[in-house]
């Protein structure tokens, strides 16, 4: 068996939170489907609001440091990549972007990235295309064809089709799928060291 490396990036800033929620189960598609293919899994979530501070300190001084280092990491070596931002404004979370602000400008290249968003009403599910698709596909990550948006109401049974399935689990299932097959036909990323040749401390002082 080959292995694959997810990441999944979940934005959300309650506990327990819907942002979470729909990451995880993106992520459980994800893996089924690729395990399914014969492929061994390996899953990192980061929660974004734990190293709300830490990536305020990289902004600011252009070094990641502990769990946040961790977490870069995790990002540019996965295979594929989740990414699950709530809606705040009619975009993505100001913490969502820094995130990915702090990643260097090829970080994400060439990766394939599912995206979704969470939100109160259905109203905001444009973002994904208005927003997300458009930085990621800036980022040259290779977007998943769709993109999943859940508001509040669709964890409920009201949006069940007429055999009494989830149209939101449907949307899962072949978000996943798509992700598992971009996954799969791209080499291993393997091991990555984000920080093996880092910025001379000079050309940071220049703004280089």
């Amino acid at each position: 068996m080959s292995a694959r490396r997810l990441a999944v990036v979940s934005a959300g800033l309650s506990q327990p939170s819907s942002t979470r929620l729909l990451a995880d189960r993106l992520a459980a598609a994800t893996a089924s489907q690729l395990r399914a293919g014969g492929h061994d899994v390996q899953v990192d979530t980061i929660e974004l609001r734990d190293h709300a501070h830490a990536v305020t300190d990289h902004l600011l001084t252009g070094f990641p440091v502990g769990e946040l280092r961790d977490a870069v990491q995790a990002v540019i070596g996965a295979d594929g990549l989740i990414a699950v931002t709530p809606v705040f404004t009619a975009s993505y979370s100001g913490l969502f972007k820094l995130f990915f602000d702090v990643l260097d400008a090829d970080a994400l290249a060439g990766k394939p990235v599912l995206i979704a968003a969470t939100g109160g009403s259905e109203r905001h599910s444009l973002v994904l295309d208005h927003a997300l698709r458009p930085m990621f596909s800036y980022l040259h990550s290779i977007v998943a064809p769709t993109g999943v948006y859940a508001a509040s109401s669709d964890w409920g049974p009201a949006h069940s089709d007429a055999a009494g399935g989830s149209r939101l689990a449907q949307r899962i299932e072949r978000a996943g799928a798509e992700l598992a097959e971009l996954v799969s036909s791209r080499p291993s990323v393997g091991p990555v060291d984000a920080f093996d040749d880092p910025t001379p401390f000079a050309d940071l002082l220049a703004g280089r």
